[in-house]
């Protein structure tokens, strides 16, 4: 009878500590920063992992330049301030110059993207702003004169309540076999 006794009391006190430790309520765990953002003045601002929609939408973004389809490229844009950086130092500003630019480019070299990684980071700044950036790279092949060209970019791009604002790109010519 004690032995029996001894089995409830064992029984009703794992059922409770059971039940305590499943209706207690998590704790949030706090975002782990996976870099830093250095601002002009110094100052270093944690990086976090954010929504991967911005990936998609950068994704859709290299899809329409392989699909050479300008209006979804602009409608990707944003509507103002609008601005890239190309490898060579060129800015090209606003929605209208970035097609003319395509237009020609696509014409004279012939761009193909083949998309290797694609990450996504996010911070607030100073000024409580959220700003979403996506770090992709790409294998590219120009097609100049006839002759093939293959380069290996990076972008950077910010992404602002699903357009992109800006993006920065920098390439190298790949080595023999790369």
């Amino acid at each position: 009878k004690n032995e029996k006794m001894k089995k409830s009391i064992l029984a009703v006190l794992m059922t409770t500590v059971l039940i305590s430790c499943t209706n207690a309520p998590c704790p949030e765990a706090a975002p782990k920063a996976i870099g830093h953002e250095v601002s002009e003045d110094g100052t270093k601002l944690p990086l976090y992992t954010g929504d991967l929609s911005t990936v998609a939408i950068w994704e859709q973004y290299i899809k329409a330049h392989n699909e050479r389809d300008l209006e979804v490229i602009r409608s990707l844009n944003a509507v103002e301030g609008f601005k890239a950086y190309a490898p060579n130092g060129m800015v090209i500003e606003g929605t209208d110059a970035h097609i003319e630019f395509l237009t020609a480019w696509f014409t004279d070299a012939n761009p193909k993207w083949k998309t290797s990684y694609l990450i996504e980071n996010e911070f607030t700044n100073k000024k409580g702003e959220l700003r979403q950036w996506v770090t992709s790279g790409h294998g590219v092949t120009l097609t100049i004169e006839g002759e093939e060209v293959k380069l290996g970019q990076v972008h950077d791009a910010l992404i602002v309540d699903g357009k992109i604002q800006k993006f920065y790109v920098t390439e190298r010519v790949l080595a023999e076999g790369e």
